[in-house]
């Protein structure tokens, strides 16, 4: 959606809508239309952590194999 809505593009269904009711649900759906044209203009791809934040992980513990060695992860 490119934010800018035509009036025409709006096609109303129910009987005896009013033209005030008209211009408010226009109105409506065009700020929407152009909120959300401007919020996905703002949003940058997401590409995962960065460099700082992939130093700061905690290390994983060593596996140990053997026999009971995974009955800690359930519990």
């Amino acid at each position: 959606m490119t934010g800018e809505l035509d009036a025409s593009q709006i096609r109303f269904v129910t009987r005896g809508v009013t033209a005030e009711e008209i211009a408010a649900v226009t109105a409506v759906l065009t700020a929407a239309a152009a909120e959300q044209a401007a919020a996905a203009g703002d949003a940058r791809p997401s590409t995962g952590p960065d460099a700082w934040e992939r130093s700061q992980r905690r290390l994983r513990t060593p596996l140990t194999p053997g026999d009971g060695a995974w009955r800690s992860f359930a519990g």
